[in-house]
C-alpha cells in the first residue's frame, strides 16, 4: 500500500529524534565551583557557625546593638557590625577569639571596660540569655554602649558632691560674721549699754568690716558658680594694663595697704575687664591677707603674653603648701586666727586665667621677690613690640 503520510506515532506525538543527550550547564554556571558558597563564611560569621537561617542568627544581623554568640569554651562564634565597632576590631579578628570577660547570669545587667587598640576605653552594658543552636548551647551577650551616659552621670556626681562641699564650708564661713554683727548690733539696740562715742564709731565699724567680708564671700562664690557652669561670659578686649591697675587701686578702702607699681604705660592686654578685676583682686587680697607691707606689682612684656607679678614682704608659702595652693578650698597650714581666707580666690585666679588662654602660678623665691603670678595675652595690634 501507499504511504499515505502517516508515521503511525499517536496524533501530537513528535518523530524520535534519538536519544536525549543530558543538557550543558547554563552559561551562568560554567566556571562556577560545585562548593561555591558553602566554604566561604559571612563577614561575622564563623565557619563553625550553627547554620543559615537560625533565628539567633536573624538576630545577629539585624540587631542595633551590639551582639556576639559565644560557645561553652567563651569563643565567639557569631558577632555584627554593632559589636566589630565597639569592640574597634574587624568581625574576622573576633570569631573564633575568646569573649574575655565573664558572662553575667541571666537577668543580670553588667557593665564591662572594654580597652580599645587606640588605647581609649569604653564602658559596654552587657546582658546575657542562653540557646541552643544545632545542638549546641551559646551564650548571646547583647552590649550597649554606655560611656558617655556613664561619664556624664559621673560629672553629675561628682558635681553634687562639690555642692555638698560648698554647701558646707559657706555655712561654716557665715557662721563666725554672722554671729558677730549679731552681737554688736544688739549691743548698740540695748539702751542700757552705757557706750561712748568713739565705742559707737568702733562697733559700727567691726559691723561694716563682717559686712564687707560677707560681701566678699558671697562675690567669689558667684564667681566660683559661672567658673563651673562655664558660663562666664567673658568678652575679651584690649585693656590698658597700668591705668586699669590704677584705677582698680584707687578703689580699695582708704585702709588698704600701699600697693608700689612698676609698668610701661604702653603695655596692652587682651582680657575680660571684669575677669582682670576679680583676678587682680584676689591676688591683692591674699597678699594684704597672708602677706607683709611693701605690696608690689610688677609687669613685664614678651612678644605674645604679659606676666603680672603680685609680691609682698612676706615669709612666702611653705613648700610642702605651694602643690596646692591653686585648689578649691585650699588654706595654708598654720595661719594666723582672723586671717583666713575663703581657699576659693587663688582656685578662681588660675580658672579665669586659663579660660583667657594665660595661666597663673606661684614663684618661690627670696622676701623680697616671691610672689604670684598671672599671665594675660597681649592685645592683637601691640604683638611683635616686646
Amino acid at each position: 500500500m501507499a504511504d499515505s503520510g502517516h508515521s503511525g506515532l499517536p496524533p501530537g506525538a513528535a518523530p524520535d529524534e534519538g536519544p536525549v543527550e543530558p543538557e550543558g550547564p547554563d552559561e551562568s554556571e560554567r566556571g562556577r565551583s560545585p562548593t561555591a558558597g558553602q566554604d566561604e563564611p559571612e563577614p561575622g560569621r564563623s565557619p563553625s557557625a550553627v547554620p543559615y537561617g537560625h533565628p539567633v542568627e536573624a538576630v545577629v544581623a539585624a540587631a542595633p546593638d551590639g551582639i556576639v554568640a559565644v560557645d561553652e569554651e567563651g569563643l565567639i562564634r557569631l558577632c555584627n557590625p554593632a559589636a566589630a565597632e565597639l569592640f574597634g576590631r574587624p568581625a574576622s579578628e573576633l570569631l573564633d577569639a575568646p569573649f574575655g570577660f565573664p558572662l553575667a547570669a541571666r537577668g543580670v545587667v553588667a557593665e564591662i571596660d572594654l580597652v580599645l587598640p587606640s588605647g581609649s576605653g569604653r564602658v559596654v552594658e552587657m546582658r546575657v540569655t542562653a540557646t541552643h543552636a544545632s545542638g549546641e548551647r551559646l551564650y548571646i551577650a547583647t552590649l550597649r554602649d554606655v560611656t558617655e551616659r556613664r561619664r556624664a552621670q559621673r560629672a553629675l556626681e561628682a558635681a553634687l558632691a562639690r555642692q555638698d562641699t560648698v554647701i558646707a564650708v559657706t555655712a561654716h564661713e557665715l557662721r563666725n560674721p554672722l554671729a558677730t554683727i549679731s552681737v554688736l548690733a544688739h549691743t548698740l539696740r540695748d539702751s542700757d549699754a552705757r557706750l561712748t562715742d568713739e565705742q559707737r564709731t568702733d562697733i559700727a565699724q567691726r559691723i561694716i568690716d563682717a559686712t564687707g567680708w560677707l560681701q566678699n564671700l558671697a562675690r567669689k562664690h558667684l564667681a566660683a558658680a559661672r567658673i563651673d557652669a562655664k558660663a562666664t561670659g567673658a568678652t575679651p578686649q584690649p585693656v590698658p594694663v597700668l591705668e586699669f591697675i590704677l584705677e582698680q587701686l584707687g578703689a580699695l578702702e582708704g585702709d588698704a595697704p600701699e600697693v608700689d607699681v612698676s609698668c610701661a604705660p604702653d603695655v596692652v592686654a587682651y582680657v575680660d575687664r571684669g575677669e582682670f578685676w576679680e583676678m587682680l583682686v584676689n591676688y591683692l587680697e591674699n597678699a594684704f591677707t597672708y602677706g607683709l607691707p611693701p605690696v608690689r606689682i610688677a609687669v613685664a612684656v614678651s612678644a605674645d603674653h604679659i606676666d603680672i607679678r603680685v609680691q609682698d614682704a612676706g615669709p612666702g608659702v611653705p613648700p610642702d603648701a605651694v602643690p596646692r595652693l591653686f585648689q578649691r578650698f585650699s588654706r595654708v597650714p598654720g595661719t594666723a586666727p582672723g586671717r583666713q581666707g575663703t581657699g576659693l580666690g587663688l582656685w578662681i585666679v588660675r580658672n579665669l586665667a586659663r579660660a583667657g588662654g594665660g595661666d597663673a602660678w606661684y614663684e618661690p623665691g627670696t622676701r623680697t621677690d616671691a610672689g604670684f603670678c598671672l599671665r594675660l595675652r597681649r592685645a592683637p595690634s601691640t604683638l611683635g613690640h616686646a
